[in-house]
């Protein structure tokens, strides 16, 4: 879908009222701070900073013993990528059947993708090498995520809501889904090779740029737990220091950000349904982010102040 288009898909209204959601819910924490402090017991404010928090920012919350029922462990993180592995995985092997082999996809596939574009399936439809390139990179950002939930980072005993972890297995699903709804709405023609141009390589090049420094973040928070041998030897959180972290809190959620611009500049920056997931993708991360800052500046009381929560020098 360009961005002169100005009818809506199924899918573009997903996306949109998730970031509406995660931008509501920013403002409404933001403000929390303001409000009497009798609210700080109400049902409804406890029940939604439950379902916002997860792992270290939701240990200091005073919760009802029901409401900790539906804690599962912040370790079964690695579930969501070992999911998006599987699924976008299968996804590119559709695709390349599709492209090379000339092979339609499964009718079930199909239903979905006319249900979520409103777009019928048409038998000219012709490959386009940026759908490629996105589940390409897709599933090596998904695949490196996973390594470092299996063998990288170190986790507590924090837990994460059991609606959060059902949002985020489904989230890995219908963002495989969403790449080939931009697929439906794409202009390349021709060998793919062909269709080749600059934003590919600029994409790419962010790409792997965004992903080097959310790796060299994960490694500086794991090193807070472990010595120079590597064995673990607290589960305590401490202050992260040195590369991005000198700038903002939570560096990685930054570098997740870029990720996802990056993929909007590979589909060629004119796909409205991607830019929507970027803007989820955006008040996402800056909730987690602001939530990490305030807990870091309240509890440290030497935490540099210069320290932005999500993105340098800005927010």
């Amino acid at each position: 879908m360009s961005l002169s288009s100005a009818g809506w898909r199924c899918v573009d209204v997903l996306w949109a009222f998730l970031a509406l959601c995660f931008l509501l819910a920013f403002c409404a924490h933001k403000i929390s701070p303001y409000l009497p402090r009798k609210y700080e017991t109400c049902g409804l404010y406890v029940l939604f900073q439950d379902l916002i928090r997860y792992g270290k920012t939701k240990q200091s919350l005073k919760r009802d013993d029901w409401l900790r029922v539906f804690d599962v462990p912040k370790r079964w993180f690695w579930h969501f990528y070992a999911i998006s592995v599987g699924w976008n995985s299968l996804l590119l092997t559709l695709y390349l059947n599709f492209t090379f082999q000339h092979q339609s996809f499964p009718l079930w596939l199909t239903g979905i993708l006319d249900f979520l574009t409103g777009v019928p399936t048409t038998k000219n439809q012709a490959p386009q090498l940026s759908t490629l390139l996105v589940q390409l990179l897709f599933c090596i950002h998904s695949l490196r995520r996973l390594m470092e939930c299996l063998f990288v980072s170190v986790f507590s005993d924090g837990k994460i809501h059991l609606v959060q972890y059902v949002f985020g297995l489904g989230y890995y699903l219908i963002l495989g889904l969403t790449v080939l709804c931009s697929d439906r709405l794409g202009k390349g023609t021709g060998p793919l090779l062909s269709q080749l141009d600059w934003f590919h390589v600029a994409g790419i090049a962010l790409f792997l740029g965004a992903s080097l420094m959310q790796h060299q973040s994960m490694v500086l928070l794991a090193r807070l737990r472990t010595g120079k041998s590597g064995a673990v030897e607290t589960l305590a959180h401490r202050v992260p220091n040195g590369g991005w972290f000198e700038l903002v809190s939570c560096p990685h959620y930054f570098a997740e950000l870029l990720i996802y611009i990056s993929l909007s500049l590979v589909l060629g920056g004119q796909s409205l349904t991607w830019w929507l997931v970027v803007l989820y993708v955006f008040f996402n991360q800056a909730l987690a982010a602001q939530l990490c800052h305030d807990l870091y500046t309240s509890k440290y009381e030497s935490y540099p102040r210069h320290r932005k929560a999500f993105i340098p020098f800005v927010l």
